[in-house]
């Protein structure tokens, strides 16, 4: 699986066709799924830009993307830097009014587990980042069933991406894990997803995790690093 990651918690100060608003979103949406991608993931804006998880920003982002291109799986982050507090976190998605396909759940942050119980309570699936091999250990203890693994790596070179990414890999169990999803942000993010790609194991691509293409040359928009993730054998 290819997923297409549209904004994270970029701005358009960090590039002008980052997708702030749900037209936005919708429109970038349905431009990378008639691409090919199975799925997108987004950080919903509040009216003055900032991430939210309140139930009307989830339910208009959502709604858009759904009446734009009906039956493309979405998922939204629940991350701590959005609520700090985990009881938010968990209000926030008892309260919502619309509901995501999937969220991602980062193990490393205090309260993760609750958060994933509320999810999947709810009966979203629970995406579980796992950042370092402390969130593997983290995350061996849940009750909670995961319905994907994201392994993330967040180191800017290369080789300390791709060397974290086997060693997450190779700690997780080798039976009973749900589907793994691997990639990068930054400098490391198309060696990652090559790397994804040799694998065999799902991965992302989108201006969440790079403004750059493969040639290191400025990507124009979304769409243009679905294109390049596609032509590197991701799908």
């Amino acid at each position: 699986m290819l997923k297409a990651c549209l904004n994270g918690g970029r701005g358009r100060d960090a590039h002008p066709a980052v997708p702030v608003t749900p037209t936005e979103l919708a429109v970038d949406a349905a431009r990378c799924a008639a691409l090919g991608v199975a799925a997108v993931h987004v950080h919903p804006r509040d009216a003055s830009g900032a991430e939210s998880l309140r139930p009307e920003v989830i339910a208009d982002a959502l709604t858009a993307i759904r009446a734009t291109r009906p039956g493309l799986p979405v998922g939204v982050s629940t991350g701590a830097w959005i609520a700090p507090a985990p009881a938010d976190r968990v209000a926030a998605v008892r309260a919502w009014s619309v509901l995501p396909d999937f969220a991602s759940v980062n193990a490393h942050e205090a309260g993760a587990e609750a958060v994933a119980a509320a999810l999947h309570g709810r009966g979203v699936l629970v995406e579980v980042g796992l950042w370092t091999l402390d969130a593997v250990e983290a995350y061996r203890g849940w009750r909670v069933p995961a319905g994907r693994i994201l392994v993330e790596c967040m180191a800017e070179a290369v080789p300390v991406a791709l060397a974290d990414a086997a060693r997450i890999l190779d700690a997780l169990p080798s039976r009973g894990i749900p589907p793994v999803l691997l990639h990068a942000e930054g400098p490391a993010t198309w060696a990652v997803l090559a790397d994804a790609v040799s694998r065999g194991l799902h991965t992302r691509i989108g201006l969440e995790d790079t403004l750059l293409l493969p040639d290191g040359t400025p990507a124009p928009h979304n769409a243009a690093l679905v294109t390049a993730a596609l032509a590197a054998g991701a799908h």
